[in-house]
């Protein structure tokens, strides 16, 4: 789940590519995860999945959510682009921050990830063993993070070809679109 290509891992990338305060926005990405996983591990996952009208609330806003950010993900593949590293723009650090807690935290399929589906996995395990869980989740979490915003800085020169962020829009589009239709389908289901 923390690996699939969502709005928040894109941006983490992208941000690498540009250099633009990547270590920091995979800090504050970090933090939130662990904050979200904890919450989850802690309980509240279950008890938002066992609430009909909270589920259905929730996974409705997310196929809503996810629907639209991957029509902006077409858009952008079919529009094309490439990036000239020496003409990149650069965000403050307070824009990068605020920019990141928004892609962040205004994503229900982030709330979905850490909250509610390993919130819904750690209740399979007790005590000592949900522990392990948690720490398993959230150093994941850290390696992934890191790990996407130094791959940013080596795929720079990959994404200085348009082809390159056509395919990743249409990757980002594709995958935004199958968990909207895959919430929609489950939510259906029920």
């Amino acid at each position: 789940m923390i690996v699939a290509i969502g709005a928040q891992n894109a941006f983490v990338l992208s941000q690498g590519v540009r250099r633009n305060h990547h270590f920091t926005i995979a800090l504050v990405c970090i933090l939130c995860d662990a904050v979200f996983i904890s919450a989850g591990v802690a309980g509240f996952g279950t008890a938002v999945s066992t609430n009909p009208a909270l589920s259905q609330m929730v996974a409705w806003g997310g196929a809503g959510f996810l629907f639209f950010y991957g029509l902006g993900s077409l858009r952008s593949a079919l529009r094309g682009g490439s990036m000239d590293i020496s003409e990149r723009t650069v965000m403050t650090l307070k824009a990068a921050i605020i920019s990141t807690l928004a892609v962040t935290l205004l994503n229900p399929h982030f709330y979905l990830d850490t909250v509610i589906l390993l919130g819904s996995v750690s209740s399979q395990f007790h005590a000592e063993s949900r522990l392990y869980f948690w720490v398993g989740a959230v150093s994941a979490s850290t390696l992934w993070f890191i790990s996407l915003s130094l791959g940013g800085q080596i795929l720079a020169p990959l994404f200085k070809k348009q082809i390159s962020w056509r395919i990743l829009d249409s990757m980002v589009c594709a995958t935004m679109w199958t968990i909207a239709v895959s919430l929609i389908i489950h939510r259906a289901s029920l």
